[in-house]
Order: structure tokens, then sequence, then C-alpha cells
């Protein structure tokens, strides 16, 4: 992992088409802008993660669904 220090307005070059740029810095966070081209998807960490992980608890409760042992343990709060 590369580490460095920005102020604001300064950039960063990743590669020859993406350029990330500090936008402002306040307090604990820091506002950037990636200019990238289209084809390259850029997502944020945090979210994906919690996606991830609701689609996990969605499969696990679709799976327990189809069974009537599970169904019946629950409507009697087992």
């Amino acid at each position: 992992m590369l580490v460095l220090t920005r102020k604001v307005g300064e950039r960063v070059l990743i590669g020859d088409d993406i350029v990330v740029t500090i936008l402002d810095s306040r307090g604990d966070g820091i506002r950037i802008g990636i200019d990238a081209p289209r084809g390259v998807r850029i997502q944020r960490d945090e979210v994906i993660k919690a996606i991830t992980e609701a689609n996990q608890e969605a499969t696990a409760a679709a799976a327990s669904a189809d069974d009537p042992e599970a169904l019946i343990k629950k409507s009697l709060g087992l």
C-alpha cells in the first residue's frame, strides 16, 4: 500500500487515465474527486460489504423459509 500526504487541490495519478484530486479537508475526513474512464467501476468498500452481508442474510432466510420444520419452530417461537 502506498501512503501519501496531500494538500487540498493536489492530485494523485493512477496509470494514464485515473486522477484522484483532494477537494476538501474537514476535521476527521476528506473529500476526494475521482476522474476515471466510464468503464472503470468506482465503489465504496463499506457499501459493497453491507450489500454482501444483506445478500447472505436474505439467502439464509430464504433457505430456512423452505424448511417446514423451521417454519413450525418459528411460528411457535422456538
